[in-house]
């Protein structure tokens, strides 16, 4: 009986290790399906901003460009003003970013850590402004904007970023907040430390894990933005990347060669920072989960 039984265990064993072995490849074959599906995109955008229109309309959307027309990156940086487009981008994106995210540090610091009768009020307002859509406050801001004399002024832009992207930022940051121990607070405030010191040398170091999930998070919004910019900024001096994509289409004629230039301009910066990063989001979003 003992033999018998051994046997069945290694057999049990086996065919549960072989199970295991069919198991990992269908995941295998699935995720690499997964990520062909989300690249490919990428790589048809590559080909695409490499071709002239004869090429994009006669030829195969699956085609390789014969020559590559490299000269349609250099045609739309140096003709295109791009290069003026993307270095908006990368300053209003930046400001924006840091500003949203020290402002929502205050405002999640003062919701955790300080005892006032409205902060449950205004942590309820923050939460209800994530459901208003965007395009329903496109004429009040406009008219707010054209009375204080801010249309045509990346300042309108860099207002609206940080207006819808606190709720989320301080959404992000509270779970983190609520998790932090509250016993390295009591003694600096012991030792003599104000509330500004607390929160500048003391909480906001401790949170960077999150802060750089947040700051991710508003980059990518803040970078592909198009909708406000498109309503509130008519000079080209002040337009983003977003916008300056209809600089190649005419009337009559549009080059679909620049365009794809253009928008592969525009979407590798956050790629890069996003694939350096990616970590860091999941850090943050793990560290800024409710602890229990």
């Amino acid at each position: 009986m003992s033999s018998t039984t051994m046997k069945l265990g290694g057999e049990a064993k086996s065919g549960s290790r072989i199970g295991m072995k069919v198991g990992y490849a269908v995941l295998y074959i699935v995720l690499i399906a997964v990520a062909v599906f989300q690249v490919y995109p990428l790589i048809w955008l590559m080909f695409f901003s490499l071709k002239n229109n004869q090429e994009v309309f006669n030829l195969s959307p699956f085609a390789l460009p014969s020559p590559p027309h490299w000269e349609n990156y250099s045609k739309v940086w140096n003709a295109g003003n791009i290069d003026t487009y993307f270095l908006n981008s990368v300053w209003i994106t930046v400001a924006a970013t840091v500003l949203t995210i020290v402002f929502g540090s205050l405002v999640t610091f003062a919701i955790t850590r300080m005892k006032w009768k409205l902060s449950s009020l205004v942590l309820g307002l923050f939460m209800v402004a994530m459901m208003i859509p965007v395009h329903s406050t496109l004429i009040p801001l406009f008219s707010m904007f054209n009375k204080v004399h801010l249309i045509d002024n990346p300042l309108s832009l860099i207002l609206s970023y940080v207006a819808f992207n606190m709720p989320i930022t301080i959404m992000i940051l509270l779970g983190f907040y609520y998790a932090l121990p509250k016993e390295v607070e009591e003694a600096a405030v012991i030792d003599g430390a104000s509330i500004h010191t607390v929160f500048f040398r003391i909480v906001f170091p401790m949170t960077s894990s999150v802060l750089a999930t947040t700051g991710i998070i508003n980059m990518i919004y803040n970078w592909n933005e198009f909708i406000f910019v498109n309503t509130f900024i008519s000079s080209d001096k002040f337009k983003t990347l977003t916008v300056g994509v209809q600089n190649f289409i005419g009337q009559y004629t549009t080059d679909w060669g620049a365009i794809g230039a253009t928008l592969m301009i525009s979407i590798l910066p956050i790629l890069i920072t996003f694939l350096f990063l990616s970590d860091r989001i999941v850090e943050g979003i793990a560290a800024g989960s409710v602890k229990g």
